[in-house]
């Protein structure tokens, strides 16, 4: 009977103590909080205004100062004097690692004992006219040396001698009219055409594909002086004696040219330089305004259109050729540049991250410049500077970020995207591709002074306009208005949208490998003109050796509260990437933005009805995806809303399939032609290297089609570009939902 009682007791102390276990387990269920992570966002967001405010225009007005007082063109030893600069201040600023990588790629100088220039020689050979071998030094830097003088970089040597023909902006359309319009051919003949517009190494392989066998350019005052702006010092107009210096590539993401894919380490299997990628063919000159006339103003045949005419006193006759008593006189290229391999250094910092460690997120702009790089790329330079400064401070208090940071100052981007791609290349490839989140860009600050100017993917769109609506304006007259009210009122989207204008991502800086080869979320941020008046092209003193510390001081941010600006808005996108629980990335703008490209490249291909029709080419496919797209973005983003943000795994799996959902537009078999350039929706024009497309494999296989030799094969590949277009977006709409 004891026993029995025993095992009564027992049993009612187990169903007592059950209840209460399952009672308290009930009521933690129900009083958990939605939100746990309210303080943590709390104190990231009172971290992320101390590290605003705590950007300063002083600071990066000393920055400035201090990395523009010599030339550091790439491989030379002054820009290897600053990385290592560089990598001492971030180590004070307080970074927990700082580190130089070193590659060997090929680069491109001029030979010091055989000047490269041009020459009008007559019937006996005698040389009656050169162009200027260098340009004239501006005030305060007459003593400085090392300055090189202008050339384009990897041009082959050669002493071509011909008749000139005048090709406007060299791009495909103008070579195009003067085939079929004008009637003139090219080949055998020196081509002249004037900078801006598109990329300089596609005006040389446009000319290469006419049979030419040089090109001159030149930086038309139509194109590189502003409109009531006097020439530098007094103003910023570029003056006649100026320059423009760059390289003529066309490498399409490949990297050094004779490594391409691969990193340019010692072990690295190197082609020959006959086989080199994207090398050009025939030399390369540029030249000033001043010396252009001499070229221009004897000039016979035929004159152009209006629309071909610039800012000279000189009638911009076609050619080919000279007039009268001029027509026995012939021009001749003196081009002696030699290309060689020579060691780059990239500075890579860090801050660990202290929850996710192994998500990285980029800050990267290059510090190479053609001289001293006021604009480009210093004023960029600068504000990286200030940021990691800022950073640092942040540290200092006790701060760290939820992700890694990672600080780059790339080399060598001037000669083709080179330090950069190579440090993509490397081991970091695989690295980067399971766990970068986004790539900013930081190569030149500003190019005007208007307003803000952003291109970036279109998951970053929300991002930028919640965080300029935090900033101030840094115009004179626009106190207590915020950045993002300055932006909207100076530049509308207004066709498509009641917001501020973004851009989409082209090419020419260093994004290129990250965004377009890797699929990594990427943008960019600049001060820039106003594109509706302002014509002039890029900036009139570009890759001049007038960019200068004080061509921004004196003329595009005396303040340097415009510089400060774009520091907060690069530096702010990298805090909020790198500290908020939920990845900032929006996939229902992708969505918008896909729709909208997807509409657009139909209205280009229903041009052609007949063909359409003749050829059964329909773009249902790709609107089905996009459609699929939309509602798999809308699902995710209303699921986002319930997610449980107490859950970590919860989290990760969701910021996992956002900060993929960019790789997922990546065909790793490249576009036709352009094995590196792989992202499906966004790449650079074929026909210029600066401008962005949208769907580029179908955008290319669509140009030019009405006088393709085999309009059935044409159209087959159009075709063939939808269905990858359509199987990509699809696809990309799979990665948005539920993993189980």
């Amino acid at each position: 009977m004891r026993e029995e009682s025993r095992l009564i007791l027992w049993i009612w102390w187990i169903v007592i103590i059950t209840a209460f276990f399952f009672l308290g387990f009930i009521i933690g269920w129900f009083a958990k909080p939605t939100h746990p992570a309210t303080d943590n966002n709390s104190a990231s967001s009172q971290y992320l205004k101390e590290f605003l405010n705590e950007m300063q225009p002083n600071w990066i007005k000393e920055h400035l100062r201090k990395f523009t007082r010599l030339p550091h063109l790439a491989g030379t030893e002054q820009n290897l004097k600053y990385a290592e600069k560089i990598k001492e201040d971030w180590l004070q600023f307080g970074l927990d690692s700082v580190e130089m990588v070193p590659y060997d790629v090929l680069l491109s100088y001029p030979n010091k004992s055989q000047p490269n220039y041009i020459a009008i020689v007559d019937q006996l050979g005698n040389e009656v006219f050169n162009t200027a071998l260098a340009e004239p030094v501006p005030e305060g830097y007459e003593d400085i040396s090392d300055i090189v003088p202008p050339y384009n970089a990897f041009s082959p040597k050669g002493q071509p001698e011909g008749d000139l023909v005048y090709v406007n902006y060299g791009r495909t359309k103008d070579f195009l009219q003067l085939e079929r319009q004008m009637g003139i051919n090219v080949t055998g003949k020196i081509v002249i055409t004037r900078y801006g517009k598109i990329f300089r190494g596609n005006k040389v392989k446009n000319a290469m594909l006419a049979g030419a066998k040089g090109i001159i350019m030149f930086s038309d005052p139509a194109d590189y002086c502003a409109a009531g702006v006097q020439s530098y010092p007094d103003g910023w107009s570029l003056p006649g004696g100026g320059v423009q210096r760059g390289n003529v590539l066309n490498l399409n993401g490949a990297g050094d040219p004779l490594t391409p894919g691969y990193p340019a380490k010692p072990y690295t299997y190197r082609t020959s330089l006959e086989d080199g990628v994207g090398l050009p063919k025939i030399p390369v000159h540029p030249i000033g305004y001043h010396d252009a006339i001499h070229l221009l103003k004897n000039m016979g045949g035929q004159i152009p259109p209006n629309n071909w005419k610039g800012a000279l006193n000189v009638s911009y006759r076609i050619g080919p050729g000279f007039i009268d008593d001029f027509n026995a006189q012939k021009v001749r290229m003196n081009i002696h540049t030699n290309n060689q391999v020579t060691r780059i250094y990239n500075v890579i910092g860090t801050i660990r991250g202290a929850q996710e460690p192994d998500r990285y997120v980029i800050l990267g702009g290059h510090r190479d410049a053609w001289v001293f790089g006021g604009i480009d790329p210093m004023s960029g330079a600068a504000v990286s500077h200030e940021i990691v400064r800022s950073a640092g401070k942040l540290l200092s208090k006790g701060w760290r970020p939820r992700r890694t940071i990672t600080f780059a100052s790339w080399d060598a981007e001037e000669f083709g995207l080179l330090g950069s791609t190579e440090w993509a290349e490397q081991d970091n490839a695989k690295l980067l591709q399971e766990r970068a989140v986004a790539y900013i860009n930081a190569d030149s600050s500003i190019e005007g002074m208007y307003t803000l100017r952003v291109d970036c993917t279109p998951s970053l769109n929300t991002l930028v306009y919640e965080l300029t609506k935090q900033l101030d304006s840094p115009e004179e007259g626009e106190e207590g208005v915020s950045l993002y009210e300055s932006w909207h009122k100076k530049d509308n989207w207004t066709n498509e949208r009641d917001a501020p204008r973004i851009n989409k991502l082209g090419s020419g800086s260093d994004f290129e490998a990250f965004f377009i080869r890797l699929g990594i979320a990427a943008g960019r941020a600049r001060y820039t003109k106003n594109k509706k008046t302002e014509r002039y092209s890029s900036y009139p003193v570009y890759h001049s050796v007038y960019e200068t510390y004080q061509l921004v001081e004196k003329f595009y941010d005396p303040s340097f509260r415009r510089l400060r600006a774009v520091s907060q808005v690069r530096g702010g996108l990298i805090f909020l990437l790198a500290d908020s629980q939920l990845l900032p990335l929006d996939a229902n703008e992708y969505a918008v933005a896909l729709r909208k490209y997807a509409q657009s490249i139909a209205q280009l291909a229903q041009m052609h009805p007949e063909e359409m029709n003749t050829y059964q080419v329909s773009f249902d496919s790709l609107f089905s995806a996009v459609e699929n797209f939309t509602v798999a973005a809308k699902d995710f983003h209303q699921r986002l809303q319930t997610l449980n943000r107490a859950d970590s795994l919860q989290v990760r799996v969701m910021n996992d399939q956002l900060m993929y959902l960019e790789r997922a537009f990546i065909d790793p078999l490249g576009l036709p032609g352009r094995p590196f350039y792989r992202h499906v929706v966004f790449a650079p024009s074929s026909h210029n290297k600066y401008a962005g497309e949208s769907f580029p494999g179908i955008y290319d296989s669509l140009f030019d089609i009405e006088n393709s030799e085999n309009p059935e094969k044409a159209w087959e590949e159009v075709k063939h570009q939808i269905s990858i277009a359509s199987f990509t977006v699809h696809a990309a709409a799979m990665t948005l939902t539920p993993p189980a």
